[in-house]
Protein backbone atom coordinates (compact mmCIF):
# COMPACT_ATOMS: atom_id res chain seq x y z
CA UNK A 1 0.00 0.00 0.00
CA UNK A 2 1.49 3.45 -0.89
CA UNK A 3 -0.42 6.12 0.92
CA UNK A 4 0.44 9.39 -0.63
CA UNK A 5 -2.14 10.99 1.75
CA UNK A 6 0.67 13.59 3.27
CA UNK A 7 2.26 14.70 -0.03
CA UNK A 8 1.28 18.07 0.34
CA UNK A 9 2.84 18.31 3.97
CA UNK A 10 4.92 21.63 4.01
CA UNK A 11 3.29 23.05 0.95
CA UNK A 12 1.34 25.77 1.25
CA UNK A 13 -0.20 25.39 -2.29
CA UNK A 14 -2.66 22.82 -0.11
CA UNK A 15 -4.09 25.43 1.46
CA UNK A 16 -4.53 27.68 -1.75
CA UNK A 17 -7.61 25.06 -2.86
CA UNK A 18 -9.92 27.03 -0.94
CA UNK A 19 -9.49 30.04 -3.06
CA UNK A 20 -11.56 27.73 -5.72
CA UNK A 21 -14.11 26.03 -3.40
CA UNK A 22 -14.98 28.98 -1.26
CA UNK A 23 -14.34 32.15 -3.19
CA UNK A 24 -15.94 33.63 -6.40
CA UNK A 25 -14.84 36.01 -8.93
CA UNK A 26 -13.76 39.24 -7.01
CA UNK A 27 -13.09 37.89 -3.90
CA UNK A 28 -11.20 35.33 -5.11
CA UNK A 29 -9.18 38.01 -6.67
CA UNK A 30 -8.92 39.95 -3.16
CA UNK A 31 -7.95 36.54 -1.10
CA UNK A 32 -4.89 35.88 -3.42
CA UNK A 33 -3.87 39.71 -3.65
CA UNK A 34 -3.54 39.27 0.06
CA UNK A 35 -1.66 35.88 -0.23
CA UNK A 36 2.29 36.05 -0.50
CA UNK A 37 2.21 33.37 -3.05
CA UNK A 38 4.44 33.00 -5.90
CA UNK A 39 2.43 32.19 -9.42
CA UNK A 40 3.83 28.19 -9.54
CA UNK A 41 2.11 28.04 -5.91
CA UNK A 42 -0.97 29.71 -6.90
CA UNK A 43 -1.02 27.16 -9.96
CA UNK A 44 -0.70 23.91 -7.43
CA UNK A 45 -3.47 25.33 -5.30
CA UNK A 46 -5.58 25.59 -8.31
CA UNK A 47 -4.35 21.64 -8.90
CA UNK A 48 -5.14 20.65 -5.51
CA UNK A 49 -8.56 21.86 -6.00
CA UNK A 50 -9.42 20.44 -9.21
CA UNK A 51 -8.16 16.83 -7.71
CA UNK A 52 -10.17 17.63 -4.51
CA UNK A 53 -13.29 18.12 -6.92
CA UNK A 54 -12.86 15.46 -9.61
CA UNK A 55 -12.65 12.43 -6.76
CA UNK A 56 -16.33 13.97 -5.82
CA UNK A 57 -17.47 14.47 -8.50
CA UNK A 58 -16.32 11.08 -10.12
CA UNK A 59 -18.21 9.49 -7.26
CA UNK A 60 -15.25 8.32 -5.59
CA UNK A 61 -16.68 9.20 -2.06
CA UNK A 62 -20.00 8.56 -0.31
CA UNK A 63 -21.31 12.33 -0.87
CA UNK A 64 -24.65 14.03 -0.91
CA UNK A 65 -25.73 14.97 -4.28
CA UNK A 66 -25.40 18.76 -3.59
CA UNK A 67 -21.73 18.06 -2.75
CA UNK A 68 -21.40 16.11 -6.06
CA UNK A 69 -22.95 19.86 -8.13
CA UNK A 70 -20.68 21.73 -6.17
CA UNK A 71 -17.74 20.06 -7.25
CA UNK A 72 -18.65 20.12 -10.46
CA UNK A 73 -18.80 24.37 -9.85
CA UNK A 74 -15.24 24.27 -8.66
CA UNK A 75 -14.06 22.49 -12.19
CA UNK A 76 -15.57 25.24 -13.86
CA UNK A 77 -14.03 27.99 -11.83
CA UNK A 78 -10.74 26.28 -11.94
CA UNK A 79 -11.13 25.95 -15.84
CA UNK A 80 -12.13 29.31 -16.29
CA UNK A 81 -9.50 30.25 -13.85
CA UNK A 82 -6.74 28.89 -15.98
CA UNK A 83 -8.06 29.70 -18.88
CA UNK A 84 -7.86 33.39 -17.64
CA UNK A 85 -4.54 33.32 -16.52
CA UNK A 86 -3.14 31.79 -19.60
Amino acid sequence: VIDFGTCGVGDPSCDLAIAWTLFEGGSRDTFRACLAADEATWARGRGWALWKALIIAAGHIDVARAEIEESWQVIDAVLINRECQA
